[in-house]
């Protein structure tokens, strides 16, 4: 498939076309749209500052800049949103979107090979699973169309999180779509009967639906239970470390931490089925790393100082 999708395919859609409409300079500087698209890297994917320039100010303006809806963000909020984005990887689906020859080159060469893994890790088979990973690249080059253009899904890449995650979340929910599609041809012991009643949930809610869900999940944490995730998965520390700080026995911190990850997983389940998705669906969907979507991982599990881990359990 020669990479290469008109440059008339539709670009990242805004909520509030109005906002675009006045001076974009007042919006993003040009001092600033310089600096932002040296770090992204937009020269290597043929994308001009004039472009990555639209593509900024429409994220931004969609979600308010992070801010609550009704606030206007000022020069600084709005700097600190686009210095939070994965901006190589904004402007390389940005980019693609837009139908840069040398960004989808590189685009198959950095995700084309993921893709396919994950393809077969979801379906547990490599024939479906390379079915599946075509399936989404040919969408993603744009072969649908809106409005008598062509349309990629890679326009609507926010870059708050980043672009494998998303793709990974895509794959997912074409994964679920597909169970949905085709449960009524499956033999009795393959269909998940409570999938048959759910209605089906947009391809562009999947990720919020798992954001959603994690930080649902992570809200309800106590103090304690933060600390040892944050420890752990965040900063790296080893169990010996953890033990040491909290001075309790290393075997301690290792089952709490255990007891503690399987209690988020059935919690994420339990919320992924009540927003429609059949068991095996959102099991599918738990692939997802969290690290990867739009979820402050660290505020949520930050605290003004860890409680000491009590030792009921004894030492091995």
């Amino acid at each position: 498939m020669d990479p290469t999708p008109a440059r008339s395919v539709s670009v990242i859609e805004s909520s509030s076309a109005s906002q675009l409409a006045g001076s974009v300079s007042q919006l993003l500087s040009d001092a600033l749209l310089d600096t932002l698209w040296r770090e992204s890297e937009a020269a290597h994917f043929e994308l001009s500052k004039s472009d990555l320039r639209k593509a900024l100010i429409a994220v931004g303006t969609k979600h308010n800049f992070g801010l609550d809806a009704g606030i206007e963000a000022s020069p600084s909020d709005r700097e600190a949103f686009w210095r939070r984005l994965h901006l190589a990887d904004l402007a390389l689906a940005y980019a693609c979107a837009l139908g840069c020859e040398a960004a989808w080159q590189h685009f198959i060469v950095r995700f084309r090979a993921s893709i396919t893994d994950a393809a077969v890790a979801l379906t547990r088979s490599s024939s479906l699973g390379e079915e599946l990973a075509a399936g989404l690249y040919s969408e993603l080059y744009g072969l649908t169309e809106r409005e008598g253009e062509r349309w990629s899904p890679l326009s609507t890449y926010s870059g708050r999180g980043s672009l494998l995650g998303w793709l990974r979340a895509m794959l997912a929910q074409r994964r679920v779509n597909h169970y949905r599609k085709t449960h009524r041809e499956s033999p009795l012991e393959e269909v998940d009967v409570a999938a048959q009643h759910v209605v089906p949930l947009p391809d562009q809610q999947i990720v919020n639906v798992l954001e959603s869900a994690v930080n649902s999940a992570l809200a309800d944490l106590t103090p304690e239970e933060r600390f040892l995730l944050s420890a752990y998965y965040l900063d790296s520390h080893t169990l010996l470390e953890i033990s040491r700080v909290l001075q309790v026995h290393e075997a301690t911190v290792s089952r709490k931490l255990r007891r503690l990850t399987e209690q988020l997983r059935k919690r994420l389940l339990k919320t992924l089925q009540a927003d429609g998705l059949s068991r095996r669906a959102s099991e599918e969907l738990l692939g997802t790393d969290p690290r990867d979507l739009d979820v402050n991982l660290r505020k949520l599990l930050q605290t003004p100082a860890p409680a000491a881990i009590s030792n009921t359990e004894g030492q091995p």
